[in-house]
């Protein structure tokens, strides 16, 4: 189905990119340091489960809907911004002794985190059509996004884990998190809202 060449080179230029910091990466670093080792492992999985929504999406065309319909696509950031500046100041005005919130899910999160941010919905429309099989271009784009999302969560989880060793529970670090994740909220707003 696929040429080994093509292959190769898709399989290079997606760890390129994977570990190009980022807002996945900048949110999983920040979960694992506020809330733990496994709040940030869970928001990996999450991150890389939205990378297969966003392939899902890019396979059936609908990523195509943000560039046809721009209100969409601002519509879809605002709400990406939104939630990311909840996430944010929760964790800024929650005291170290209540970091945990056994109702939140980090997985739930970083799935949100992942699947409201348009770039990665118009990324995936650019970059798995050049590199999937003219015989079966769906077939070959899910098969090549779900790649990218088991190498997103090994790496991820990595990352989720090393951060939540190093980070720890303290009230500093969740400043941190807190802070990191309205700067995501406030880049969106910047980069993609039109002025």
């Amino acid at each position: 189905m696929f040429d080994v060449t093509t292959l190769a080179v898709y399989l290079a230029a997606a760890v390129a990119l994977i570990l190009s910091p980022g807002p996945d990466t900048a949110y999983v670093l920040a979960r694992g340091a506020g809330d733990g080792t496994r709040a940030g492992v869970l928001s990996a999985l999450g991150v890389a489960t939205g990378v297969l929504v966003h392939t899902v999406a890019a396979a059936v065309g609908l990523a195509a809907l943000f560039r046809a319909v721009p209100a969409a696509r601002t519509v879809v950031v605002l709400g990406g911004a939104v939630y990311l500046s909840y996430l944010g100041v929760r964790a800024l005005r929650t005291p170290a002794a209540e970091a945990r919130d056994p109702d939140g899910s980090p997985y739930l999160q970083g799935l949100a985190v992942n699947v409201l941010n348009p770039q990665v919905a118009l990324f995936f429309l650019a970059f798995l059509p050049g590199f999937a099989p003219e015989s079966a271009p769906a077939a070959g784009m899910v098969v090549l996004g779900a790649l990218y999302a088991g190498i997103t969560a090994a790496y991820l989880g990595g990352v989720g884990a090393l951060s939540g060793r190093l980070g720890g529970e303290s009230r500093y670090t969740r400043v941190a998190s807190g802070v990191v994740l309205l700067g995501i909220a406030a880049w969106l707003v910047a980069t993609n809202v039109p002025a």
